[in-house]
């Protein structure tokens, strides 16, 4: 039986139409790193290359576009972190309509100023995102303004599913497509266009969604059949750590998702770090699931693959602490710690140990008061810089040839 509110390919054609000009249409990218690595032949949907570095632009100007003149003059309001926040503000911007934008306290300062740099009048307020979008809320029910959803909206969800109709425009022999998933607006639109898209034209499309694991609310909503709410834990992708799917995208996603799978922290600062040095693209985490889903073989997938690289806002302090993470995970970063006699040249051995094995310190931590230490001994803490895990082990094995007994631990 034929689920209700379905969209169709109308829907998605009139929003391209609607966007044309304000949204770009974002350059695909062959990467041979991924396709070597997977043994697919992958190319990139660089939306983190979008006007305002994300793909929400798209929906928010559909929805905006077809406000009606009373609704424009009572002005909009958004609670956001981030990349709605940006993707509001710029589309009321180029629409001449009043923006006014809730974002929690703890915003990065770089979403905050490009959010009050497109025109929007920024409102901090809350220490956590609920307290901010109940206090957007209140002040839409006060002033008459129109609330703009995140996801939850029709409109929304055409717009964002313009991305599929390019991808299948750029990339016609497209298999696969590979979306990140939060709560559920780009990948209802994905998944529902590039379906009724390759039906027109007579072939097959199969669209896979990847959440992080710390922030996965669709595999037990999926299993219960409705939207079912999750203890959200901290994650490195805050663009896509959504505690309850949309009501809206939901039997979308259920009628055209054919698979949702979830990856770590480590599994997507490995991503993330991958695309820099091979691309030298800037992707951040919710961004970067896809290709993670990918590198971790959660997903094994053949053939022609689009990834849809979602958004590049990341805050260069959070980029900085991902990239080192990144490092640690993919074995290139790596915490020694040796026990040694409190007496001199003990660091000098050290040293020659680990240049023995071609390795660069790059942090040395000298301590007499750590714990399960002797009178007579310290432990030397050493950051070094690896090529890998068999260099790493090669690091270990030559600082035991020298006599010394090391660890590893995580900084």
């Amino acid at each position: 039986m034929a689920k209700a509110n379905m969209p169709s390919l109308e829907d998605f054609s009139k929003a391209q139409a609607r966007i044309a000009g304000i949204a770009i249409k974002t350059p695909m990218l062959q990467s041979h790193w991924l396709s070597e690595e997977t043994g697919a032949n992958v190319w990139f949907k660089c939306e983190n290359l979008q006007r305002t570095g994300a793909y929400k632009l798209r929906g928010a100007y559909n929805m905006l576009s077809q406000l009606s003149d009373q609704e424009k003059a009572r002005g909009v309001v958004a609670a956001s972190a981030g990349n709605h926040a940006q993707g509001v503000a710029m589309a009321a911007r180029e629409l001449g309509i009043k923006a006014t934008i809730f974002m929690p306290v703890g915003a990065s300062l770089p979403k905050y100023q490009a959010t009050v740099g497109y025109g929007a009048n920024v409102v901090l307020t809350g220490a956590i995102f609920d307290e901010t979008l109940k206090a957007a809320k209140e002040f839409t029910e006060k002033s008459g303004a129109v609330f703009v959803p995140p996801f939850d909206h029709a409109q929304i969800i055409h717009g964002q599913g313009t991305v599929a109709l390019e991808i299948l425009e750029q990339f016609p022999e497209v298999e696969n497509i590979v979306v990140c998933l939060g709560g559920g607006g780009l990948t209802a639109g994905v998944a529902a266009a590039a379906k009724l898209k390759a039906k027109e034209l007579g072939k097959k499309v199969k669209v896979y969604a990847v959440q992080a694991e710390l922030a996965a609310a669709w595999p037990p909503s999926l299993k219960a059949g409705k939207p079912v709410e999750v203890k959200v834990n901290p994650t490195i992708a805050d663009g896509i750590a959504v505690a309850k799917p949309g009501k809206v995208p939901f039997d979308i996603i259920e009628e055209f998702v054919d698979k949702v799978v979830t990856v770590s922290e480590d599994e997507m600062a490995r991503a993330m770090l991958g695309v820099m040095e091979n691309h030298n693209l800037v992707v951040e985490a919710g961004g970067a699931v896809g290709v993670a889903a990918l590198l971790s073989k959660k997903l094994k997938l053949k053939g022609n693959t689009c990834v849809i690289v979602s958004g590049g806002n990341i805050d260069p302090l959070l980029l900085q602490r991902v990239i080192r993470h990144g490092l640690v995970a993919s074995d290139r970063y790596t915490n020694i710690a040796v026990m040694l006699p409190d007496r001199p040249g003990q660091l000098v051995r050290t040293a020659q140990a680990v240049a023995a094995a071609h390795a660069n310190v790059v942090e040395v931590l000298h301590t007499r008061h750590g714990n399960g230490l002797e009178i007579s001994e310290v432990e030397l803490d050493l950051s070094v810089e690896t090529r890998g895990k068999e260099h790493r082990d090669e690091v270990i094995e030559s600082l035991k040839k020298a006599g010394l007994k090391p660890r590893l631990f995580n900084s």
